[in-house]
């Protein structure tokens, strides 16, 4: 049975098993990432190795949560550490805030967040082997979509002003600084940084 179910995912492909949220996003992170040992080719090319001892009957009785421990034990403790480095779940931003990258957005991975969150940053956040820009989907204080970039200091050099000034007159007690990548980055308004 094993070796019938093994040449059906060969035949037909990796998404017959019942992946769960999780572990299809660990799949995604680890190929921008560049592991071969993750890729649709690698996992393929094992199947015997990683996939056979969790076999039944039926693929659909795949326990979801012991296939993400078998996708994790492809990979060494240092190199899940490695591709936390290179392709994190999480964006930190300068203010402090943790931001769950999209790693399914159809412009390619992107995070949003609050401008202001990122005063202080000079160089434009980067994700993957070859690194390339994460893209930064920039909303005010009230949540809503101001800009998209994948070039910040392009952004505060360029339309900023632009943008400071509208954003000024709509949120008067924040701070919209004339050089954002030398300001401190936060989220209180003025008189709750006083």
């Amino acid at each position: 049975i094993a070796a019938f179910l093994i040449e059906r995912i060969r035949e037909h492909g990796l998404p017959l098993l019942p992946f769960s949220r999780g572990s299809e996003a660990l799949l995604r992170r680890a190929r921008y990432a560049g592991f071969a040992e993750l890729s649709d080719e690698g996992l393929l090319a094992g199947l015997e190795q990683w996939l056979a001892p969790l076999l039944g009957r039926r693929l659909g009785d795949i326990d979801p949560q012991a296939l993400h421990q078998a996708l994790l034990g492809q990979v060494s403790h240092g190199d899940r550490q490695r591709l936390d480095k290179l392709v994190p779940p999480q964006f930190t931003s300068p203010a402090g805030t943790s931001h769950a990258i999209d790693y399914d957005d159809d412009g390619g991975p992107s995070v949003e967040v609050r401008v202001q969150a990122l005063f202080g940053l000079d160089q434009h956040p980067m994700f993957g082997q070859p690194p390339q820009p994460l893209l930064l989907k920039l909303t005010s204080p009230g949540g809503k979509p101001i800009q998209t970039t994948r070039d910040l200091p392009g952004f505060w050099t360029g339309s900023w002003a632009d943008v400071a000034k509208e954003m000024r007159g709509r949120y008067p007690r924040h701070n919209w600084p004339d050089d954002p990548a030398v300001a401190v980055a936060s989220l209180k308004t003025k008189r709750a940084q006083e």
